[in-house]
């Protein structure tokens, strides 16, 4: 028996408010030594007829937790190029069910959202829908600094796929983290939020984005040199979430001072102070994190002679 978690789907006592019937809905969890996380994604899909965890050959007890609830886990071994973890297994897992959701072991979704998700999956006219993720930072939610956003992350499957940065980086990273989603027809937005919460601590918050700061600059470096790659996101400022993103993100990383906007932008704009110090301190690491990937980005610019 797991500490904290019962053995099987069966045994563990669902929450108060919570989807009482099995949803025909399949849920890919991306992990990797995701042991202090994965226990409470998992318990919160209970609802879920399908939850399948692709893991990257964890060297804690990430794939025995969630065997011992229930679910099936599937190894993905990266070979240095497209596909990454999320889009290999949207093609390679036998789903059951027309939609997925995509879920990294540090989210949580709510019985609020697991019913708003049941209610939309008989619309034959989305493909896909965006769901905001809830920043929570250092044991609490941060209620201000805009480090929420929205995501798609309920897809149609065959609706969308992951775009395909060209090039090859030194992240070692196996799962897409700045490729957005190509989407074939209309999305949508629900209402209700998903929980994005970590209990690795700082340290390891730190150690992950130190590398999802390389894989940045790599894609930066493609953007700058124009080979991003031919199925991409575009930049466009009326387009959908993605799009606008990509697109204020073209217009930032030209600016000198772009570590210092990052930061302006959360902590005075869009009221990070009122978080006090733990907003504070996210907005600092956003600035530092800009910082660094403009730095690599810099190193590979020297390395290439220009």
């Amino acid at each position: 028996m797991l500490e904290g978690f019962a053995v099987g789907r069966k045994h563990i006592a669902p929450e108060s408010g919570a989807v009482q019937r099995q949803v025909p809905l399949s849920v890919l969890v991306a992990a990797k030594n995701e042991e202090r996380n994965i226990g409470r994604c998992l318990q919160a899909l209970q609802w879920a007829e399908q939850v399948v965890v692709v893991d990257s050959s964890s060297t804690d007890r990430t794939a025995r937790i969630a065997s011992e609830m229930g679910r099936e886990v599937v190894q993905f071994a990266y070979a240095g190029s497209y596909p990454k973890k999320r889009q290999w297994a949207l093609d390679h897992v036998a789903w059951r069910h027309p939609w997925v959701l995509l879920l990294d072991a540090d989210e949580e979704v709510t019985p609020a959202l697991a019913e708003e998700i049941a209610r939309v999956l008989d619309r034959v006219d989305r493909v896909g829908y965006f769901v905001l993720k809830q920043f929570h930072f250092l044991g609490r939610r941060l209620r201000f600094g805009g480090f929420s956003h929205s995501a798609l992350i309920l897809l149609r499957r065959g609706g969308a796929r992951f775009e395909a940065v060209t090039g090859s980086d030194a992240s070692g990273l196996d799962m897409e983290v700045h490729e957005r989603l190509i989407v074939g027809g209309a999305t949508a937005r629900l209402a209700q939020p998903l929980v994005h919460h970590d209990f690795k601590g700082l340290a390891a918050y730190v150690d992950r984005h130190n590398r999802y700061s390389t894989w940045e600059a790599h894609v930066r470096r493609q953007m700058k040199r124009g080979v991003h790659g031919e199925d991409r996101v575009r930049a466009r400022p009326w387009g959908d979430v993605q799009e606008r993103r990509r697109f204020l993100k073209r217009i930032a990383m030209s600016l000198p001072f772009e570590p210092w906007l990052w930061f302006c932008y959360h902590y005075v704009l869009r009221l990070g102070f009122l978080d006090g110090r733990r907003g504070l301190v996210a907005a600092q690491l956003r600035r530092a994190y800009i910082e660094q990937v403009r730095a690599k980005l810099y190193e590979m610019q020297l390395a290439e002679g220009r």
